[in-house]
């Protein structure tokens, strides 16, 4: 069994390495492909190392450019290198550009696909991340979903009962396996308590009005709990080109994920924009602030400690006070967010790939 993973940022690094070390454990032969969509300094050997996987096969070397030419790119170099790989199955992750591509390269040349994440809607077709959903989770032939709502979201599509596993969620498994390490690589110099703060998506930033509003916001909530801000490096240029003062604020510069796993469990409140924080502190089970109208991860808000404010500053400083004042949703930990999400996605596969063999196999010698 060849199963070939296509990354193309960091977070789907972090997805992708439970599913290596459970298919390693069941002896499958594997081939790591980073398309080099997004470039990060901070994904060094000791990254690597950290989630016990290997530095990729293959680099593509993409780079950066608007969504038509990067997906184009990917589609161009991943050609090549699948036919070259012929594996048995392609494991894509997440929403990005290289997912979509991927999937689109491999549907054509009748390679399998297999989606890891989902079935995860915000049902807002602005974003480009939706529109990579919704076409790779049509033409994937496995989908490994997190949740019951990814289930039904598929189901609502269309897609057929047998292609959908819902196996847990990959994220918090490496989660899981790093927050011991994390523990021990607490920050010095952070005050006892305090909000942490992301912010990096467009609708957010790229406009000065928004961007003043929300960080005016967050200069007034400074003033009764201290803000530590990870600064995206597209979010710190926006904030020069407006002339916004942030001096105020506790700013750092984008930190590993580990430091960042131990910031989030040391927090308050998390106040993101971000999908993935979502899930990390309803695991943690600390109260997070979601400066979106909408989320891909319902159940965040549903069962875990999330809630949505959209850009309204008057709702975001009420629910920061509900939390100091010590009425934070408590949340729970949605069913299969244990750890062994990758556990099951190498069992699906293992289970589902021979019988599939070997009838090719019956059918090349009959």
């Amino acid at each position: 069994m060849h199963i070939l993973h296509v990354v193309g940022a960091r977070p789907n690094f972090m997805k992708a390495a439970p599913v290596m070390r459970a298919l390693r454990e069941i002896g499958a032969k594997q081939t790591l492909v980073h398309t080099g969509q997004h470039y990060d300094a901070n994904m060094s050997d000791v990254f690597f190392q950290q989630l016990a996987m290997p530095a990729p096969d293959v680099n593509m070397g993409v780079g950066s450019g608007s969504h038509a030419k990067q997906t184009a790119e990917v589609m161009v170099r991943f050609e090549s290198v699948v036919l070259e790989q012929r594996p048995d199955v392609v494991l894509v992750y997440g929403d990005v550009n290289s997912t979509v591509a991927a999937a689109l390269v491999c549907s054509k040349l009748l390679i399998r696909v297999g989606h890891v994440e989902a079935g995860l809607r915000s049902f807002d077709r602005t974003m480009p991340e939706e529109i990579n959903r919704l076409v790779t989770d049509q033409i994937a032939d496995f989908l490994f979903t997190p949740s019951e709502d990814g289930d039904m979201n598929l189901l609502h599509e269309g897609v057929p009962q047998e292609r959908i596993h819902r196996v847990g969620n990959v994220m918090i498994d490496s989660l899981v396996r790093l927050l011991p390490v994390a523990m021990e690589s607490k920050m010095k110099g952070l005050p006892d308590k305090y909000a942490l703060v992301t912010l990096h998506r467009p609708a957010n930033v790229d406009d000065s009005h928004v961007l003043k509003r929300i960080l005016q916001s967050l200069l007034e909530i400074n003033k009764d709990l201290d803000v530590v801000f990870p600064v995206h490096p597209r979010t710190r240029q926006r904030i020069v080109d407006f002339g916004i003062d942030v001096r105020k604020l506790h700013l750092l510069e984008p930190v590993p994920y580990i430091e960042f796993l131990a910031l989030q469990s040391g927090a308050t409140v998390v106040i993101t924009d971000s999908g993935g924080i979502q899930e990390e502190t309803t695991y943690l089970k600390v109260p997070c602030i979601t400066v979106r109208s909408n989320t891909e991860r319902p159940i965040t808000v549903t069962m875990g400690t999330n809630v949505l404010v959209g850009q309204d500053t008057e709702k975001l400083r009420t629910e920061l006070s509900r939390i100091l004042d010590g009425k934070a949703k408590s949340g729970a930990i949605p069913p299969l967010w244990d750890g062994h999400a990758g556990e099951r996605i190498a069992g699906i596969l293992q289970n589902l790939l021979p019988s599939h063999e070997s009838q090719e196999s019956k059918l090349s010698t009959s």
